[in-house]
């Protein structure tokens, strides 16, 4: 389950994530000033098991893209 400490933004795109990945490892981490517009993600999973990190960065990508619309950046 996401931690507490999750702000609104985090939380959709932790849930996302981990409900698509299962991932044995999941961060997300609002790395602008609580603004929502840069993100740090540290992801494990099975599902990125001898992808290439470019098609394991766009699977995420993917997953979060309507969370990602208006954000400057993001860190995978």
């Amino acid at each position: 389950s996401p931690p507490d400490s999750l702000s609104e933004g985090e939380l959709s795109i932790y849930s996302k994530l981990s409900s698509k990945f299962a991932p044995s490892q999941l961060q997300v981490q609002d790395i602008s000033g609580g603004c929502g517009t840069f993100y740090a993600i540290v992801i494990a999973s099975d599902a990125f098991k001898d992808l290439p990190i470019v098609k394991q960065h766009k699977l995420v990508q993917e997953t979060i893209k309507q969370d990602i619309q208006g954000i400057h950046g993001l860190q995978v």
